[in-house]
């Protein structure tokens, strides 16, 4: 999204500047079997989602942004659901490139039910989830704690909660419950900061957007974000009665003044509080630490984590938090236009940047990274990070790449090997993670900006054993978000959040996956509740589902 990348990109990829996905050079043949396998089972699910941006041409930052998905079982059948959200046009005199006929019906967002057997079904009018409003990202969390999980979609000038009424429909609670977004609202998500048992909200802004605004360069195409001011970002508490207050000055978050991209939230320090992440583009990152009194405090700069490599505001875009050597601590991935950050938890309140150390940033250096997620996609033991690519100001189509996890924050290079379908160009945007055939194996959805999106089926054979877990609070949150589950098996560690949105403009399915590899039993489960409980599971089976409840 910013005009400093055309002439780096332009040279590369002017053979692919086209908005139609294409296949990038086959991978050699090798006589082994690839570890980790992926497909493209668009076509056989039934998803027929098409991302629009609203105009002929790409013509403003608003429309380069995209947008973001989310797995949520939004019937509690166990089967987790896809939602998607699109952009749409505005009106003629917002766009350089205004479309001659607009589409009717016009573009909007999809709800998708899973059958159980690989398809889908549009359940979109029914749901009653088609807002009429230009949408960005989307996150979701159960904020009334009765058992059904609730929506929120975010964009330019409009943000929407959606309650789930628990009979497959949503309804539109936003000046009822109080929440109230002016401007261009992007990645939000939700923690329960003050440990109170109800999740608060936090919402990101990016610019203040003037869609009018046409100074700029013929050939930088639009505008780039440092073309606009900053804008902060808003916290709303749940104050546990169906309403929220806008806690953003009292908070001290207001007091930042960002270019939000994606946000998460965890627990980086393990003192048991969740803090904030802030991806800015071409601005320094933000870190809010928790302080238990109901504010944070900004130590971005002092954590390492408020600037890329060699000292630059990056492009930042997808964070996510990880515990990537089994320590117990969670480190941070953050995907960008530039190297991307994997950083090191030191357990001292700073990361490290250990990127280029691991060969992850210097083969990712040639793409703009946008969608991520960081899974055992093999079910080895040992966590993967799968990364989406594309253009950033004009349609240039990039594949996509694939790090295998070796352990001790050592990562493979497999992307040629992981199926033709990562070897496909496109502009990729946003992307949600979630193992929706519940086959033990995580899979993708990816938004791809202005065309169709992808399902990428997870098809990897001889995999290890597996188990996820669900959480449902009953004096913490009912979705346990900011619980932190750690597992042993066959010697091992591993230790998982439970988060809500993670990567870019997205969320993923609710359910903690853990890879164990031959390990066939969990030798025990400890789950770290955010009421503070803390419950001891032993000796569990492996291969399945398993509902864990927090004790009454």
């Amino acid at each position: 999204m910013r005009s400093s990348f055309l002439l780096l990109f332009t040279t590369a990829l002017i053979a692919g500047a086209q908005t139609a996905p294409e296949v990038a050079k086959a991978p050699s043949a090798k006589a082994h079997v690839p570890a980790i396998q992926f497909e493209d089972a668009t076509d056989k699910s039934g998803i027929n989602f098409t991302h629009s941006f609203g105009s002929r041409q790409l013509g403003s930052l608003l429309e380069g942004t995209g947008a973001g998905c989310i797995w949520l079982d939004y019937n509690n059948d166990g089967l987790p659901d896809l939602y998607v959200v699109n952009g749409r046009p505005l009106d003629d005199s917002m766009h350089p490139y205004p479309l001659k006929e607009k589409p009717s019906p016009l573009p909007h967002n999809h709800l998708y039910r899973n059958d159980g057997n690989g398809r889908f079904t549009d359940v979109t009018d029914k749901a009653g989830l088609n807002p009429e409003m230009y949408s960005i990202a989307v996150t979701a969390a159960d904020y009334d704690n009765d058992g059904f999980v609730d929506l929120l979609v975010t964009g330019y000038g409009k943000t929407i909660l959606y309650h789930n009424d628990g009979n497959g429909h949503f309804t539109d609670v936003s000046a009822k419950t109080g929440i109230k977004v002016d401007g261009w609202a992007i990645s939000s998500t939700w923690l329960d900061y003050d440990k109170d048992g109800c999740v608060d909200l936090f919402v990101g802004r990016y610019v203040k957007f003037d869609p009018k605004y046409r100074a700029f360069y013929a050939a930088d195409n639009y505008p780039g974000p440092l073309d606009y001011e900053g804008e902060t970002n808003k916290l709303y508490h749940n104050n546990c009665d169906g309403t929220f207050t806008d806690v953003s000055e009292k908070s001290g978050i207001a007091a930042f003044v960002g270019r939000t991209m994606g946000v998460t939230a965890a627990d980086f320090d393990n003192d048991g509080w969740d803090d904030i992440y802030v991806a800015n583009d071409r601005t320094e990152n933000f870190l809010f630490r928790n302080k238990h009194d109901g504010t944070f405090e900004e130590i971005g700069n002092d954590s390492g984590t408020a600037f890329g490599q060699n000292g630059e505001s990056t492009s930042s875009m997808g964070p996510v938090f990880a515990d990537l050597e089994g320590r117990g601590v969670l480190d941070l991935w953050v995907t960008d236009g530039h190297y991307n950050r994997l950083l090191h938890n030191t357990t001292k309140l700073s990361f490290d940047d250990i990127g280029a150390a691991t060969g992850v940033s210097q083969t990712n250096a040639q793409y703009v990274s946008w969608g991520t997620g960081v899974y055992d996609f093999d079910n080895d033991g040992l966590a993967d990070i799968l990364i989406f690519h594309g253009g950033l100001i004009h349609l240039y189509p990039q594949e996509h790449t694939l790090f295998r996890g070796l352990g001790n924050s050592k990562f493979a290079d497999v992307s040629r090997d992981a199926g033709p379908v990562l070897s496909v160009r496109t502009t990729a945007r946003g992307a949600c993670f979630a193992d929706y055939d519940n086959d033990g194996k995580v899979d993708a959805f990816v938004v791809n900006l202005g065309a169709r999106g992808t399902l990428v089926h997870n098809v990897t054979a001889n995999t290890g054993h597996w188990i996820a877990i669900k959480l449902v609070g009953a004096k913490s949150n009912r979705d346990g978000i900011g619980a932190r589950v750690e597992l042993f098996a066959a010697g091992k560690r591993q230790t998982a959040e439970r988060v809500a949105a993670s990567g870019y403009l997205s969320q993923d399915d609710s359910r903690l996956h853990f890879g164990l590899g031959a390990a066939t039993t969990v030798d025990k489960l400890i789950v770290h509740w955010p009421s503070g409980k803390e419950q001891t599971l032993e000796k569990l089976l492996v291969d399945k589902v398993l509902i864990v409840e927090e004790p009454k």
